[in-house]
């Protein structure tokens, strides 16, 4: 092993690789320890928020520039990418995930063989699942009226989805390319990448359409380039000798095991897509409401808010996968506990700081999306359920994270059917039209499915038996290793 590739395993422990640390709370300074455990989660979190950002950011120049082609267009854009795209992407994110569980224990192992293993085994998931979903892009048009969408736009998202195909297929090879690097703690070139694709992206959308004029469709390819481009980067990083610890070329082991992946995959991607769509099934039911154009005007606005501010606990989710399942596959379970005190601690009191800020500017912070008098009085009244949302979303992520890194994620996924559509769903319809309390009725409904998931994986947290976590993660390797 080269020294570089030491030092990266070195850092997944908490304090040097002599094995001497973490033997309980007064091995050594609580202050220090805890000073030591940060700064290995921000070096996972940091290029994290960077990387989530460059990509909502590409997103958001997309529809920018869908806009100023029309009214249309912007709404065919929209649709597209939230229901056709959106689904896809939120399925092949989370099956990318089981990465986070295989590969940041088999690095914490010292399996680091492995970890290109288990990535090739997740692109041959995540290619065939993502050829298992074509039908949507080629049936848009179809499934769109059938949810009640206008003819012409329907007809016009039904063709904007069939140029995103490729960004389809984009997702089931860079989703695995990224939490390959991750879990090894070379998160910053996903950081780096990200960016690099947002300059391009900046620029072939400059291109396509001021340039060569090619409308709609030259909005829509500009996705399908840059994040391309986030592969090929990637891919050639992998492949060109920065990984040559983990990346050992392609193998035929690849193909072994591969029905234990998919359940661990389909458990993770049904996991985050339940999560996933709980907050934008809120924006579809305010539109059934009376005055439904500001009620949807209004959330949508509080939504887009959560949605950026959603990206710093995702990056905690993130960042405290790969640290839990790090000191899990040492064998570490102290350490993994450690770990999550840190990483709720932290994102919460981020999340507070925000919800703050929010009260604070509970008048004002809406003008930056709208002028009407009407708009700006919902969300300024609804502005107390969105701090409230953004505290809760800074705990709810780092305990899902802790289950991907601790291999959790069918039971997760049970408990996200159970308190957000059996729970959190039907109190906030319920609060919505029966009590007549409208969409903050609704909001404060599906917020209280959330804060029963918090509370449930909250007390799963607390009563784990991490020694018993970290001999499982350890049996995990050891049986990868005699099946060889």
């Amino acid at each position: 092993m080269s020294a570089g590739a030491g030092e990266e395993v070195q850092v997944a422990l908490l304090h040097g690789g002599d094995g001497a640390v973490d033997k309980g709370p007064d091995s050594e300074d609580l202050v220090l320890r805890t000073w030591v455990e940060s700064k290995k989660l921000w070096r996972i979190v940091g290029p994290a928020i960077l990387n989530r950002v460059s990509s909502a950011t590409m997103n958001s120049i997309t529809h920018a520039f869908a806009g100023h082609l029309g009214d249309l267009e912007l709404a065919s854009m929209s649709i597209a990418n939230t229901v056709v795209v959106g689904f896809n992407f939120g399925l092949l994110l989370g099956m990318a995930s089981a990465l986070e569980t295989l590969c940041g224990q088999a690095f914490g192992a010292k399996k680091l063989p492995m970890l290109g293993v288990y990535m090739q085994r997740s692109w041959i998931v995540l290619i065939l699942c993502a050829a298992l979903m074509l039908p949507m892009y080629f049936f848009a048009t179809p499934l769109l009226l059938l949810i009640g969408q206008p003819p012409e736009l329907a007809a016009q998202a039904g063709t904007v989805s069939l140029w995103f195909i490729p960004l389809h297929f984009s997702f089931a090879f860079l989703f695995p390319l990224q939490r390959f690097l991750q879990c090894q703690l070379k998160n910053s070139i996903n950081a780096i990448v990200a960016a690099i694709a947002l300059a391009v992206h900046v620029l072939v959308t400059w291109l396509f359409v001021f340039k060569l004029k090619l409308g709609l469709i030259g909005v829509t390819v500009t996705l399908n380039f840059s994040w391309w481009t986030s592969v090929l980067c990637l891919y050639l990083y992998v492949t060109c000798g920065a990984c040559t610890d983990t990346w050992k070329g392609f193998s035929g082991e690849a193909f072994s095991g591969l029905w234990d992946f998919v359940k661990l995959s389909v458990a993770s991607g049904v996991m985050l897509c339940l999560e996933n769509w709980y907050y934008r099934i809120l924006i579809l039911l305010s539109g059934n409401l009376k005055e439904g154009e500001v009620a949807v005007d209004a959330i949508s606005i509080c939504m887009s808010i959560n949605g950026w501010e959603l990206m710093i606990p995702m990056a905690f989710f993130a960042g405290t996968g790969v640290r839990v399942a790090n000191e899990l596959g040492t064998g570490n379970g102290k350490a993994a506990r450690f770990a999550t005190i840190i990483s709720v601690a932290t994102s919460s009191l981020i999340g507070f700081l925000f919800g703050v800020l929010l009260l604070s500017l509970h008048d004002k912070f809406a003008l930056i999306y709208s002028s009407s008098p009407t708009v700006l009085q919902a969300v300024d009244d609804m502005s107390i359920l969105l701090a409230f949302t953004i505290v809760l979303n800074s705990v709810q992520p780092v305990l899902s994270g802790v289950a991907v890194g601790s291999g959790w994620q069918a039971m997760v996924a049970y408990i996200n059917i159970g308190t957000y559509y059996l729970i959190g769903l039907p109190v906030g319809v319920a609060m919505g039209w029966f009590f007549g309390l409208g969409v903050a009725g609704i909001w404060a409904g599906m917020i209280g499915g959330t804060a029963v998931q918090t509370v449930i994986l909250a007390w799963i947290t607390i009563r784990c038996d991490w020694d018993k976590e970290a001999l499982m993660a350890r049996a995990r390797m050891e049986e990868e290793d005699l099946c060889k």
